[in-house]
């Protein structure tokens, strides 16, 4: 049996890389980056009016100033204001050469000759100058990142319309077990649904992999071992529910040896979650995760997410806080490390929900995240500093 943290390091270092593609960039939202992103030009491209207003040297703010022309975005300026004049000017537009100052329309006052007049106090340049956000050649995206809404918006605005992503892993997902049926059917007396692939499906999903399912493999080794072989062919990944613990038809395991898998570790001292296997395929990298639902989600979010994100090149880390304790926790063993959930309350404590064990999937729903307790620990106090990891 290994620690949980043992565990962890086993699976991060046993990762390889997905490779990469390249899309285009208005689809490569949630992906990762897997190069350097570069700007072919200046941002802004030219010195440019921050507000509608009027645009001269700030040397002639006292005078009374002629219009020499207006200047709407997009336009190239005609002219260049000389001293005692000015161009009015829109937001966005081309700042004329020679002047350094735009006021605004609220801080000016149109005289009956038609000459204009600076009012306000301010002497804020209302101007964005070449180049003051972005440099042409400067990296403007770093490979590893997950690309996410405002980068689409950069990688536009430098022109970076084809762009290299790691190629999202593929995963296969498993489940065992004679007493399994799919959720569109009801179930019979020692039958229950299928819950647990299509969790793992939606968090290999969110995780940025790409599933397939390969439906329920029952209480028989040889269709057992086919069914795995294929889908180590066929992935990355590979994760099998159930058929992991101690009973007499838990022959996982021991068809992951026959399939040629190199078991690194077989029980992860922790709770939920301890009958967790992990393996090494040339092809793939295996998991027999727990049949119980929150011990397979859990172990996902543990073990299996920064794995498929470590692939793409992308050191993810899960959002975390640390808060105080709302009430005692107290547990009666502590063997071993555990996992419980929590909702965080209005005044910004942690608080633990009603938990039942490792088949209560119904407590995660409304969940806001777990905290860990460690080995040898039985209690949490009251105010108590904790780290919750959102979930």
């Amino acid at each position: 049996m290994v620690t949980a943290e043992g565990a962890f390091k086993t699976v991060i270092e046993s990762y390889f890389e997905t490779g990469s593609e390249v899309i285009q960039f208005r689809d490569s939202a949630g992906r990762v980056l897997a190069e350097d992103v570069v700007s072919d030009m200046d941002i802004p491209p030219f010195n440019r009016a921050a507000m509608d207003g009027y645009a001269c040297k700030i040397t002639d703010i006292g005078s009374e100033l002629d219009v020499i022309e207006v200047i709407q975005a997009g336009q190239v300026p005609r002219g260049i204001p000389g001293k005692n004049q000015c161009s009015k000017i829109m937001t966005g537009a081309i700042v004329p050469e020679g002047c350094d100052f735009v006021f605004m329309v609220e801080d000016s006052k149109v005289l009956p000759s038609g000459k204009v007049i600076f009012t306000g106090k301010s002497t804020k340049p209302n101007l964005s100058v070449k180049g003051e956000d972005v440099r042409e050649g400067d990296t403007v995206l770093h490979r590893g990142k997950l690309i996410k809404p405002q980068d689409i918006a950069v990688l536009s605005s430098v022109g970076h319309t084809m762009v290299r992503v790691s190629k999202r892993p593929l995963v296969g997902v498993v489940s065992t077990g004679d007493e399994l049926i799919e959720p569109d059917k009801k179930p019979g007396l020692s039958q229950i649904r299928n819950s647990n692939a299509y969790q793992i499906l939606a968090q290999a999903e969110r995780a940025g992999a790409t599933g397939k399912y390969y439906g329920i493999a029952p209480d028989n080794e040889n269709i057992t071992f086919n069914i795995i072989l294929r889908a180590i062919s066929e992935n990355d990944i590979v994760i099998l529910t159930g058929g992991v613990s101690m009973g007499d038809f838990d022959f996982v395991p021991s068809v992951l040896k026959n399939a040629g898998v190199r078991i690194l570790f077989s029980q992860i001292k922790v709770q939920p979650g301890r009958p967790t296997t992990f393996g090494v395929h040339p092809e793939a990298l295996v998991f027999g995760l727990p049949g119980n639902p929150v011990s397979s989600f859990i172990q996902f979010e543990i073990l299996v997410r920064p794995l498929i994100n470590k692939m793409m090149g992308y050191d993810w880390e899960p959002v975390k806080w640390k808060l105080p304790m709302a009430v005692r926790y107290e547990r009666k063993s502590s063997e071993r490390m555990a996992w419980i959930p929590v909702n965080l309350t209005g005044d910004g404590k942690v608080k633990p929900v009603e938990y039942h064990g490792s088949a209560h999937i119904a407590a995660y729903p409304y969940a806001d995240g777990i905290i860990s307790i460690p080995v040898g620990s039985t209690f949490i106090e009251k105010n108590e500093v904790v780290t919750v990891r959102q979930i």
